[in-house]
């Protein structure tokens, strides 16, 4: 039932948290949904290639798209489900899209008519494409793919966290512990994706492969519906990305008219609801084009509340402040595209240098699927995380004074310079691979170097995202308002989305200025191309996006940091402008 509440006349409704009680459903829910929707994703851009006989330049290209907008639909779905449908609604909903999706993928392996025919021996040059019939029954599924990321990514963190109450002890403790499962299936589901699954989809079936995940997805969904009847179910209230919107509609509005000299944040607008969860922020000056939506005119109509009666031409300065903390982060978030999209090589291109490497655990023995390396790298941000929580930061805290030894910033540069560091092995390792290739040989030759040669790069990139990830994620909740952490999340996602649209042109471009002349840098045969080459190109401009990033930490100002109200700055505010 919808949650249960006893109210009077005169009182607000009282929700009954069933906090523990309502656990075993959405964390139920939650794995079999990440073993379900990991399952499918993880081997993807093998699938398109072997199943669909796509170049692999073609099959970057359909990923990237994909993934960009699966990426992106998250902001989509945070915004439908704040301002109309509520988490419960739109979980439910993209739940059931993600599993028709799901059958559709699988049935493409099922039908003949829905996949193009298998390679004969001859090698590529032999290979039939898919019919236009038969993509726009694959891009289906991947809309209803999309559709389901756009409405679980935004909601299922939340929604768990809205089944326990904010204002006790217990309720917090809940939240910090159900936060810490959440991660846990998480990981869990995506190493059982990569190692399990992708052995089933690459040794045994596509079919079976793709109709395991398909399962699991239809028993989330029963799962979580199991519940309904004891979940607390927050009504929507309306998006904060509204308030974006208004402070620059009305700014832009209020253009002409001039801010006060002298005491400007006495004499703008300001209201603040009594209810609000949101910090009271100090007052700035920089960005002053957008304090121009809080100059109260003759004009403007206040509600009895004190609120004002049309937010599209007045505001508030404590929420043009909020807006501002949005404006300040932007920066930082632009140097995170770059980052993401040195982390897609390993996805795509270190997919393909394992291909053409040697797979074997022994001589002759098993053959480890090249979509399952990406283990490694899951590995070592897993062994990472407690040592850097339980041993570096204690040191770091002893030598800088700051409770989390680095601050955030400093964490995620530490991620963008690992992540240049992972290209240029990256780079290495396959010219060492092309080394070891045989030559004069029809098809995609296998080098016999060992495919284990690719757990360095891997390695530093999961050392990458222990730094940058998990800091750039913490940095966006703590420096977005409170009202606006349910877009926290989508903001990240946000960043791989431009990055995997970014990824793909980059290597259209590479690919189609490069294939004349001296010789095409992504072949579809790694051995008679130069993709070091293009690592190192990757690599060039992580380099040049980490000095756009120090100059954009340097003067990041933190929220709270107001000219108005100097006490509020903390020392890690100062401390962050000698060393970002």
């Amino acid at each position: 039932m919808e949650a249960e509440t006893s109210s009077s006349v005169n009182e607000q409704p009282t929700i009954k948290y069933r906090g523990i009680k309502a656990m075993p459903y959405i964390l139920g829910n939650e794995t079999f949904e990440k073993l379900g929707a990991m399952g499918t994703a993880s081997n993807l851009f093998v699938f398109l290639m072997q199943f669909f006989n796509l170049k692999h330049i073609t099959a970057i290209k359909v990923m990237s798209v994909f993934g960009g907008t699966a990426n992106f639909a998250p902001l989509i779905g945070a915004f439908l489900s704040d301002t109309y449908f509520g988490r419960y609604k739109t979980i439910g909903f993209a739940s059931i899209c993600s599993v028709l999706g799901m059958t559709m993928l699988t049935l493409t392996t099922i039908i003949d008519k829905l996949h193009p025919p298998s390679c004969q021996m001859g090698g590529v040059a032999t290979c039939v494409g898919p019919s236009p019939m038969q993509l726009t029954f694959l891009f289906a599924s991947f809309g209803f793919l999309i559709i389901g990321a756009g409405g679980i990514r935004p909601c299922n963190l939340a929604f768990g966290a809205d089944q326990f109450n904010p204002n006790t002890e217990a309720g917090k403790r809940g939240v910090s512990s159900f936060i810490n499962w959440y991660n846990f299936t998480f990981t869990l589901a995506l190493m059982v994706s990569v190692t399990l699954l992708v052995h089933i989809q690459s040794n045994v079936s596509w079919s079976i492969g793709l109709g395991i995940p398909t399962c699991l997805m239809l028993v989330s969904i029963i799962i979580f519906f199991m519940g309904s009847r004891i979940y607390v179910k927050v009504k929507p209230e309306g998006s904060p990305l509204t308030s974006v919107a208004q402070v620059l509609v009305a700014a832009i509005r209020n253009r002409r008219l001039k801010l006060p000299v002298d005491d400007a944040h006495l004499r703008l607008f300001n209201y603040v609801p009594c209810n609000s969860i949101v910090s009271t922020l100090p007052y700035t000056e920089h960005l002053r084009f957008l304090n121009k939506a809080a100059i109260l005119t003759s004009e403007d109509q206040i509600n009895i509340d004190g609120s004002p009666a049309n937010p599209w031409k007045l505001c508030s300065i404590q929420t043009v402040e909020e807006v501002k903390c949005v404006m300040r982060v932007l920066p930082i978030w632009a140097s995170a595209i770059l980052y993401h999209v040195a982390i897609n090589q390993q996805a795509s291109f270190g997919v393909l240098q394992a291909l053409q490497a040697d797979r074997h655990v022994r001589n002759g023995g098993y053959e480890i699927p090249s979509a399952s390396f990406a283990v490694f790298q899951m590995i070592s941000l897993t062994i990472w995380i407690p040592i850097y929580d339980r041993i570096v930061v204690p040191l770091l805290r002893k030598l800088t004074g700051r409770e989390g030894g680095l601050t955030l910033l400093q964490r995620m540069g530490a991620g963008l310079f690992l992540t240049t560091m992972a290209l240029l092995v990256s780079a290495t390792v396959e010219e060492y691979r092309k080394n070891l290739a045989p030559t004069n040989t029809n098809g995609s030759a296998i080098s016999s170097m060992s495919a284990f040669w690719l757990v360095p790069q891997l390695a530093i990139t999961g050392l990458a995202e222990g730094f940058n990830s998990v800091g750039q994620m913490e940095f966006y909740y703590q420096q977005l308002p409170e009202n606006m952490r349910s877009v926290a999340g989508a903001f990240y996602f946000c960043g791989m989305a431009t990055a995997s649209f970014v990824d793909g042109l980059l290597a259209s471009l590479v690919h189609e200025k490069t294939k004349g002349g001296s010789g095409d840098w992504l072949a579809e045969d790694l051995n008679k191309g130069k993709l070091e080459y293009y690592y190192y190109l990757i690599a060039m401009l992580g380099a040049l996006n980490f000095g756009y990033f120090l100059v954009c930490a340097y003067w990041y100002r933190y929220k709270g940091d107001g000219e108005t109200n100097v006490q509020l700055r903390t020392q890690e505010s100062r401390s962050d402008k000698d060393f970002f």
